[in-house]
């Protein structure tokens, strides 16, 4: 779609003042899919020249926030990222074109902050911590879990860049389990819920996404029996945070995310006497 309001593009690599009516451009593929009227100029961020994806000496993968979908699916997994598998589960789980997959950013799916974005799913689930840039140059972390606050709403200042998401070493040597439901065959996702087993303690946590507003994470220092993870997430999720749209009504989506948790822990724990 064009942007006929915008009268300026700038290269990220120039600092320059904020103003209102800029906006960070990466993949576009959000940008330019609807009319953007308080737009005035985009900073382009695709000549930062950031690398896509990096293993750290500690072995934790940073995503620079300028990383394709099509860079992460097919990055390739140690054997020993016994999480890798659900780099494609989330990936496939845009039901994204070809165009998307190679255009559609990690950063700005976090950033449009959607309860359907499957990179918030990915992210959060692995413990992904944020790297947050001010206009002034001013660095400061947050987790992905408390990134995104609200459907669209992230804690993001006027200016401020999302650089990049860390993803720890140890969350990438857990098991996981993953489920997602959509109301048609190729639509959004209603409700989308990740667990992950850490092998070195037993710690079982529940990640749940796309049913609600913002990312709900829900941790156990030893995996929960049916009745107390129910309980958990009954506690964890009010009434009014289950999204209301066209793609689910809170009672489906409420319904979905306990369905889901109770089949994950039964995944994750089988063999434990639980």
């Amino acid at each position: 779609m064009d942007l006929n309001t915008v009268v300026e593009m700038c290269d990220a690599r120039r600092r320059d003042t904020w103003r209102p009516g800029d906006a960070w451009l990466g993949g576009g593929t959000y940008l330019f899919s609807e009319p953007q009227p308080h737009l005035r100029r985009l900073i382009d961020l695709s000549r930062t020249g950031w690398q896509p994806l990096t293993v750290t000496a500690d072995g934790s993968l940073e995503i620079a926030a300028t990383c394709t979908i099509a860079e992460l699916s097919g990055f390739p997994k140690p054997a020993h990222w016994v999480a890798g598998p659900l780099f494609t589960q989330c990936c496939r789980a845009f039901l994204a074109s070809w165009k998307i997959w190679n255009m559609a950013t990690v950063g700005g799916n976090l950033c449009n902050g959607l309860p359907a974005g499957p990179m918030i799913s990915l992210t959060a689930a692995l413990d992904g911590v944020c790297l947050l840039r001010s206009q002034s140059g001013a660095l400061r972390r947050v987790p992905v879990a408390d990134f995104v606050v609200g459907a669209g709403v992230k804690v993001l200042e006027p200016g401020e860049l999302l650089r990049s998401v860390t993803l720890p070493a140890r969350a990438l040597g857990r098991r996981t389990a993953f489920r997602q439901a959509s109301l048609y065959g190729l639509g959004r996702s209603g409700a989308l819920v990740i667990g992950t087993l850490d092998p070195a303690d037993g710690a079982l946590a529940i990640t749940v996404t796309a049913s609600t507003v913002r990312p709900i994470r829900l941790r156990f220092p030893l995996p929960p029996n049916a009745e107390a993870l129910r309980e958990a997430v009954e506690y964890a999720i009010a009434p009014e945070e289950y999204y209301d749209d066209i793609h689910g009504l809170p009672a489906w989506r409420r319904h979905m995310t306990f369905r889901f948790a109770e089949e994950i822990r039964r995944e994750l724990t089988e063999g434990s006497g639980r």
